[in-house]
């Protein structure tokens, strides 16, 4: 089992990692946000002495597949405007790579308060706005649309390196909030960035030999499956169903991980 994975777990705790690697897969198709299922589960999963890079650099492996293919499927059913999609990815990529250096940094403790927070954020910014991203109202236009798309892109892609999860909820929060896309054209844009922020991250990671690439791909099988599902029921139900689904996501990972901050400050 070691030499497969490179590392040793029981059996039953690879079957729970693969089964939180498919959910991750199809919520983050969905609306973003399956780091905030992979990432904890892998946390917990794996033995306690596994350095953050190596646990954030195996879900990088894991989670690429199912953001590829959600990825793809988005690009052939929703056809985003590539004019948009470009800067975004190119400064994501950047700030991503910008990120990981920097996570290295990172102490363990660090990782649930930080997204902690984020996480309220985003989901009282939505909570309160029932009309956001139920249809696309494009704001700004020319360099003004265009260099707010690369702002967003550096800024959640730096994020997606240093931390990780949540990133697909930030990039289409982000792009509802600023410029007025709908959940659905926001997730397909999300979903590409977010390809390529992972790419971006798990290249410095690999380059520090902090990857195991066993687990990895065995969760990033049932990653891809979970992205395919999601990204076709997505599609299927339109923005307002893509809306509800990033609520309770949000909710239900907030109360989580407030309850993992209150056992570490508190227990």
């Amino acid at each position: 089992m070691t030499g497969l994975l490179g590392v040793d777990l029981p059996v039953w705790t690879l079957a729970a990692l693969v089964l939180a690697a498919f959910v991750a897969g199809w919520v983050d198709a969905v609306v973003g946000g399956g780091g905030l299922v992979q990432l904890p589960a892998l946390l917990i999963g794996l033995p306690p002495g596994t350095p953050p890079a190596a646990i954030l650099g195996t879900n990088k492996v894991s989670s690429m597949w199912g953001t590829a293919t959600s990825s793809i499927t988005y690009a052939r059913r929703v056809r985003p405007d590539w004019r948009t999609v470009l800067p975004l990815v190119v400064f994501a990529a950047a700030g991503s790579a910008l990120g990981a250096q920097l996570a290295k940094l990172l102490p363990k403790d660090a990782f649930t308060p930080i997204v902690l927070v984020a996480l309220v954020a985003v989901g009282v910014y939505t909570w309160r706005r029932p009309q956001l991203g139920l249809t696309n109202a494009v704001r700004h236009s020319g360099g003004a649309h265009y260099g707010r798309t690369a702002v967003i892109g550096l800024v959640v892609g730096a994020y997606d390196g240093f931390l990780g999860p949540g990133t697909g909820s930030f990039f289409v929060i982000a792009l509802v909030g600023v410029l007025g896309y709908g959940f659905l054209e926001a997730s397909a844009k999300a979903k590409i960035a977010n390809l390529v922020t992972n790419l971006a991250a798990l290249a410095v990671f690999a380059a520090h030999g902090t990857v195991l690439w066993g687990l990895g791909l065995v969760m990033g099988a049932a990653n891809l499956l979970g992205g395919y599902l999601g990204a076709r029921t997505a599609i299927a139900r339109g923005s307002a169903f893509v809306r509800r689904v990033f609520l309770v996501v949000v909710g239900a990972l907030a109360l989580k991980l407030a309850y993992d901050t209150a056992r570490t400050y508190l227990g």
